[in-house]
């Protein structure tokens, strides 16, 4: 099942719409999806994260 509800990554608030209704930034999933270990595009996926400077990979 999705989950409906998203968050303001700037004002952290909780709301069902795809823009903010308080500063109007986008929204995104509040909850992350599923992971699976048979995932076709992580490898994919952790490159892009690290090339944007998300990764929190261990040593």
């Amino acid at each position: 099942m999705k989950s409906l509800i998203r968050k303001c990554p700037e004002c952290r608030r909780y709301t069902l719409k795809k823009a903010c209704p308080i500063c109007g930034n986008h929204t995104v999933m509040s909850i992350p999806p599923r992971f699976s270990p048979e995932d076709p595009r992580g490898k994919y996926r952790r490159i892009l994260r690290k090339e944007a400077g998300f990764y929190l990979g261990r040593r």
